[in-house]
């Protein structure tokens, strides 16, 4: 008997090596290179809250006001793909029911465009492409990928410098959970603007260098671990005018204990972020774990199946009838 290998157990084999090669592949090459942030985004984000803010037709500041802040996010693809980055236009507008719906983001209490650019990769900031202002930090508007429990650097924008957030364990934000973070900021002066010297306590000048300051009553940030996408924020601006060299404010130009997202924005950010996480779990663990585990099961029935193999008769050796002395036998006839 002899033994011979069967196509399907070779098919068998080969299989299951191919998937052992593949699992790998997939979470060691594949899943980093599908971790990277898009150039083609196109997302508002609407913060509510009320607080104080100042009226121009009053020339006073007014309490108890709702305020809306709008922050629409578009990736600008042409500038992304010649640079190899992510750029990001970003406009922020801020609101009271007496400015909306404003057909122009212009004629908003305050209206604030800037570019972001960052590697798509690891979301650090990248000083080209006409960013504006200088971005610096390890964040702004999401996380990196695989958000660790540590602290980390938040670019804010009004403050024109970085905040440290730090880890404050998990949330749920629409029953989807996050990783928190807080931070706030002292007062701090940003900036001047010339105003009447009425603004700040100086009626007998009719215009002053006022200097602007700055401060935040607290961020909260809930944020999806392996995507990086900010599914909750929450922020509390202050800002203020002071006299020239002034120890306290004169004038309240924005106060506002909680400005935070609206529940259709955390809906969607969610929704987001469950799709987003969904697939790169996928290819980083799902896929790779299941072609592994079917791999090797594939390989071993199909080595046992090639080392058993299939037994075959021997065909037999034809009897030799001549005869070895070399004389001819006689032929039987009828």
């Amino acid at each position: 008997m002899r033994r011979t290998t069967s196509p399907f157990s070779l098919v068998l084999l080969g299989l299951g090596t191919f998937l052992l090669v593949l699992a790998p592949l997939l979470a060691w090459y594949v899943e980093p290179r599908a971790a990277v942030n898009p150039i083609d985004i196109d997302t508002t984000a609407v913060y509510t809250g009320r607080g104080s803010v100042f009226d121009t037709d009053r020339i006073e500041t007014v309490p108890d006001r709702k305020i809306t802040v709008t922050q629409r996010v578009r990736g600008n693809v042409e500038d992304s793909e010649r640079s190899g980055n992510a750029v990001w236009d970003v406009t922020t507008t801020v609101d009271t029911d007496k400015s909306l719906p404003a057909a122009d983001p212009h004629d908003a209490l305050d209206f604030v465009p800037h570019r972001w650019v960052m590697d798509r990769k690891t979301t650090r900031p990248v000083h080209c492409c006409g960013e504006k202002p200088y971005i610096e930090g390890e964040a702004y508007l999401k996380f990196p990928f695989d958000v660790q429990k540590r602290s980390y650097q938040w670019w804010d924008n009004t403050l024109g410098d970085t905040v440290v957030l730090r880890y404050r364990g998990t949330a749920k934000v629409q029953g989807y959970t996050g990783y928190k973070f807080t931070g706030s900021v002292p007062p701090t002066k940003t900036g001047t603007r010339m105003v009447p010297g009425s603004l700040v306590d100086q009626p007998n000048r009719p215009q002053v260098l006022a200097e602007e300051w700055y401060s935040n009553h607290g961020f909260e940030l809930v944020v999806d671990q392996a995507t990086g996408r900010v599914i909750y924020a929450q922020t509390g601006p202050k800002r203020t005018l002071r006299a020239p060299d002034g120890k306290k404010d004169a004038a309240v130009l924005l106060d506002s204990r909680k400005v935070s997202f609206t529940t259709a924005t955390q809906k969607e950010a969610v929704r987001q972020a469950k799709r987003d996480s969904g697939q790169l779990r996928m290819v980083g663990t799902t896929l790779p774990i299941g072609a592994a585990v079917g791999g090797f099961v594939l390989a071993v029935v199909g080595g046992v199946l090639v080392a058993r193999g299939r037994k075959e008769p021997e065909s037999p050796v034809p009897s030799d009838t001549s005869d070895t002395s070399g004389t001819p036998q006689p032929t039987l006839t009828m």
